[in-house]
This record gives structure tokens, sequence and C-alpha cells, in this order.
């Protein structure tokens, strides 16, 4: 059968990114957009109007055009969405970068996106350097800080500029505002298109469940090039004309000081978060009062370890949200206004929504009704598809539109939907993806190692961890050797953290690994 959702169906959002977000920012004036919870520097929602459409001439003189890729290569800043909007009122779309890539991660995300132009904080310049030597086809790198010595022009030195503001004719439902990369079900990262349609009505179809507007404080610690901190703490809140106070990486102390000084009334984060409030001591130190509600998303919570969160700091539950990257992200929430939802669950269909829950023994017909099985989604969100890869689009996304996500799910009789396993192989570390067919390739590299295979397995805190099995042609290899060799050539998300030495990987004839026989050891 076809879920639908409760609520009112929502209209298609047809402008671009931009103006969806940032249409009544001028109207708001001094009213605080963005603010650095380190050094307290405030961006209004003025400034933010001004800047934005200030960087955006002074990329369109440097040369960036429509159908450009600019790679946004940094942590949070009150500088990031200033150059994001920056660049798709350029007419430009915008690839998010971790800015713990290493050289190598970096420059095969630029060649694949075809980016031409990259953005990076001062700090990270040499990465990005190396990353652009190694790719090729880049034009220019510019820093959104200070310049100093760095030998880059900044997005600062930009807002003087005479430049005219560039009028770029977008089509929203066929440009593409963000490229964010993802591994989909399973393989290798991919580049995700969005659209400005796509973005913007997932915004729109949001807004209902979980409204915000000025006077709510909203702390950014999750990441901008993540699609979830992307939506939920950039461009929601800045729709809304909330105040979104920045933090440039999660540490314990400083984010509950930031919830203190700032007065933060809401907070979205990733399971982890969760586990640090509900048992790390340090939390009885600060005053959290003004917290209103939280919310998580990007990885499933563990039903105990919401409500042990929620009754330590005296909120609601801990609601969930479900979604993934090439749905824009959004497709459940828990309404803030739910009463009683029960735990465990991801939340409701949102608006203009529909979905399916596939048998997985006959995945050509639907589940009984509770029973678990593949969930499928269609909607306005879904993603125009993979850039460059029109047969991992077919695959994602059948002949009736329906997203096949991979993510086993039951719905009980009032609608609400619970993840309770994965058909995919993707792991999921701390909300940040890892696909082990990247892992295994470089542990391939290894001239002790014959041969591997990486799952994610459970560590003691109920993270997803990968865990690498290696056949070894040296037998003087340790665990200690492969997860250095690992550690020194990927992001430290990626790394290996479990090591089990096997005679031989399990796999199918076909050469398919067989994943569940090892987790099975």
């Amino acid at each position: 059968m076809v879920f639908l959702s409760e609520y009112e169906d929502v209209s298609v959002v047809d402008e671009p990114i931009h103006d969806a977000v940032l249409g009544g920012a001028a109207a708001r004036g001094d009213a605080p957009a963005l603010v650095d919870g380190v050094s307290g520097t405030t961006v209004s929602y003025a400034q933010l109007d001004q800047f934005h459409r200030k960087v955006a001439a002074g990329l369109a003189e440097a040369g960036v055009r429509k159908g450009d890729v600019v790679a946004l290569h940094s942590p949070n800043t009150v500088a990031y969405p200033v150059a994001f909007y920056g660049t798709t009122r350029a007419g430009a779309a915008v690839t998010t970068v971790h800015p713990l890539a290493t050289p190598e991660e970096f420059a095969k995300q630029l060649r694949d996106s075809a980016a031409s132009w990259i953005i990076t904080v001062t700090p990270l310049v040499e990465s990005a350097r190396a990353a652009a030597e190694l790719a090729g086809g880049v034009r220019e790198i510019f820093v959104c800080d200070p310049a100093g010595d760095s030998g880059h022009r900044s997005l600062l030195d930009m807002l003087g500029t005479t430049a005219p503001e560039p009028r770029i004719a977008l089509d929203p439902a066929e440009d593409v505002a963000a490229l964010p990369y993802s591994s989909g079900t399973t393989g290798v990262p991919k580049g995700v298109m969005l659209t400005h349609r796509n973005i913007a009505t997932n915004l729109a179809q949001l807004e209902p469940l979980i409204p915000t507007g000025p006077g709510d404080r909203i702390l950014a610690v999750l990441p901008f090039f993540h699609i979830y901190g992307l939506t939920a703490l950039m461009n929601a809140p800045l729709r809304r004309g909330a105040t979104v106070v920045v933090l440039p990486r999660f540490e314990l102390d400083a984010f509950l000081a930031a919830i203190e000084k700032h007065r933060i009334t809401a907070l979205y984060v990733a399971p982890p978060i969760v586990l640090a409030l509900a048992k790390h001591p340090a939390v009885a130190g600060y005053d959290l009062s003004s917290l209103k509600y939280l919310i998580s998303a990007a990885a499933p919570l563990d039903a105990d370890l919401a409500r042990a969160c929620s009754d330590r700091l005296g909120l609601p539950p801990v609601g969930q949200a479900y979604g993934m990257t090439e749905l824009s992200p959004g497709t459940h929430v828990v309404p803030l206004n739910a009463e009683n939802p029960p735990p465990g669950t991801v939340g409701k269909l949102i608006a203009s929504t529909q979905m399916r829950i596939l048998s997985l023994d006959d995945p050509g017909k639907d589940a009984a009704p509770g029973e678990p099985g593949e969930v499928l989604i269609r909607g306005p969100q879904v993603m125009k598809g993979y850039l460059g890869r029109p047969q991992a689009t077919v695959e994602m996304i059948d002949r009736d539109g329906w997203v096949h996500t991979g993510d086993v799910g039951r719905v009980d009789d009032d609608g609400w939907l619970f993840v309770v396993d994965r058909v995919k192989e993707l792991i999921k570390y701390k909300g940040f993806q890892v696909a082990p067919a990247d892992l295994e390739a470089l542990l391939l590299t290894h001239e002790g190692i014959a041969d591997a295979a990486v799952i994610g397995v459970l560590d003691d805190d109920g993270n997803e961890i990968p865990k690498a099995f290696v056949v070894r042609s040296d037998e003087r290899l340790t665990a200690d050797d492969v997860m250095a060799y690992v550690a020194e050539r990927v992001a430290p998300y990626k790394k290996i953290r479990r090591v089990a030495f096997i005679d031989g990987v399990p796999r199918a004839a076909t050469g398919k690994i067989l994943r569940r026989q090892l987790r099975e050891n």
C-alpha cells in the first residue's frame, strides 16, 4: 500500500534557494541572523542579505558563471552561509566538502564534480592547494576569512566591490543548487544533484511540524557541509528569522558553554551528542534551562538513551527525524506538538510525501501491515539524480519515481515509522557516511594484505564503527599496523577502529562479499 502524509500538501517552491531562504532578510534589519558562538561576532539579517549579494558580485567578477561548481571547504563559521548563498546567487552549484578530507579525497571530489573554484579558510589552504594540484582544473582558491599571507583573495575583500550584482535566470526545477556527496545505499561516494526546488520545497514541507521563528536560538554544531546541518541548522532557521549560533566543531564544554551563554532554545544533534547530554558529568555544571526541545537525526537513536537525555534535561521526549541526502534530506519527523509519540519512532511522513514498505522476502510486493520491509519514498524532495551516474540513479530511483532507501522499517497503526535495520552496506559513523568499498580498496593497496572486507559494528557506546576483516600476506602484520595505515590516508571519521584477521573473505559466486557471514562471526 501507499502511505500518505496526514498533513496538508504544500506547493512546490519554485525559487532559487537564496531567495527562498533570504527573501525576507533585508526587512528583518538588525535582528541577529548569525552569531559566532566563541567570539560573539554577530551578522544581522540586513548584513547577511547585503554580504551574500556582494559576494555573488565578487564571484561573478572573478569569472564564476551559471553552471560552474564551487567547492565549499570549511568548518562552520558565520561566513559559511554568506559563501553558500553568494555562490548560488552567482548561478553556480555548491559542492560541500568535509574540512578534514585528505587532499586525495578532496581531489577525487573536485574531479568528479568538475569544480572550477574552491572557497576555504586560511588554516585549510595547504590542503586545498594540494587537492587542486592533484585534481587539475581549479581556476582559483578563495578564503572566507582574513587572507593574511595566504596569497589568496578573501571573500571579505569582495564586500567592498562595486561590481554589479549578477542577475542570473535560474530554473529551480532543473538547476542544481547543492552537490553534496553520498554513497547512497552502497558503493563509492556520488554527487547528489539537489535542485533549488528540491531543497526549498523540503523546507516548506518541514515547517508545519517544526515551526521556528524570531526569538528562537539554534546552536549549529553539526556541520553545514552535511545535508542535515545545511537544512536544519542553516536554511530552515534563516528562512524563518531565527538566530543561528555557530560552533566550528563539537567539544563538549564549549558546546555546553554556548547553550548557557547564548540561551539556546533548540538543539538539532546526532546520537553521540545525545549520549553526552544523557551521561557526561560535565553537563551538570551548566545552566541549560533555556532549551525547549531537542531533535536527533543522521543515525538511529536508542529509545532508552533518548529517554535518559530528556529526563536529565527536563525536556519533552527527544524527537527524531529521518531522511537521506538523496531526499534533500527530510521525509519524517516527530512533530513538536506530538503527544506521547511512541519511543524509538523516527516520526511521521511530512507533507507532500508518500511511502511504501516493500517485502524483504518478495521485493515485488508490499510488506504486510506492521511487518518490516524496505522503505521507499516519493515526493518533490527526491534528488534530480547522481551526477554523471545514470545507472546508479536508475538503481536508486525506480521508473515510478520511488527512492529505494535501503533502510528496513515498519509502520504502526498510527502511521509512526520505526527504522529497524539497513538493507544497505553503508556504515554510519556518528552520522557520517563511510563506504566499505572505499576502505576495502585502500586496504588492498597495503603490500601485507591479500584480501579485505569492511563492515559496521557497534562499539560500547552504541556507535557504528568500521571493522576490517583482513587476510594477511605477511604474518607480521598487526591490527595496529592496519589501523595506522588507513588512518594516515583518510579523514578521521573513516578510520578503521577494529581489525580481525581471517583465512579468507566469504564471497558469493559473483564475487560479492557476504557481509552477513562476517557479522555472524
